[in-house]
């Protein structure tokens, strides 16, 4: 019996191990999206760490804004490369504010000088559904 109830408690631990684990957070519990924001200025870093990508951004007032991105795996299918945002490349961010008014958001596109853009969004975690992202549901 004890025998049965191991098997059967080891079965359950092994299901649970594999269940995916969808976001650490939502888009609203950080960040609103009744606070729109566009930086245009240089890339300071990029830093491609897990769980979400974060582009530091200086602006023309001197300023430098932290900017999440999706997760690194899901910029590299969009296009992304480490060689992508190197420190001084010149970009657009339209995204969306912190809830604390700190000078960090939530990027949903991004454009380089030439006009190439990249959409580097969460889509599915609340953010605001504006038909850009062409995984979105509509």
């Amino acid at each position: 019996m004890r025998r049965n109830i191991a098997i059967v408690l080891a079965g359950v631990v092994m299901a649970l191990a594999t269940v995916p684990v969808v976001a650490h957070h939502a888009f609203s519990a950080e960040f609103d999206a009744n606070r729109p924001i566009h930086l245009e200025g240089k890339v300071v870093k990029m830093e491609w760490i897990n769980p979400h990508a974060w582009v530091h951004l200086e602006i023309e007032d001197g300023t430098v804004w932290m900017v999440e991105g999706g997760t690194p795996n899901t910029l590299l299918r969009r296009g992304f490369s480490k060689n992508s945002l190197l420190p001084g490349t010149e970009i657009i961010v339209d995204g969306y504010q912190a809830k604390d008014g700190s000078n960090k958001g939530n990027g949903r596109d991004l454009t380089f000088k030439d006009g190439r853009k990249l959409f580097m969004g969460s889509s599915g975690t609340g953010a605001p559904s504006d038909g850009r992202d062409a995984t979105e549901p509509e």
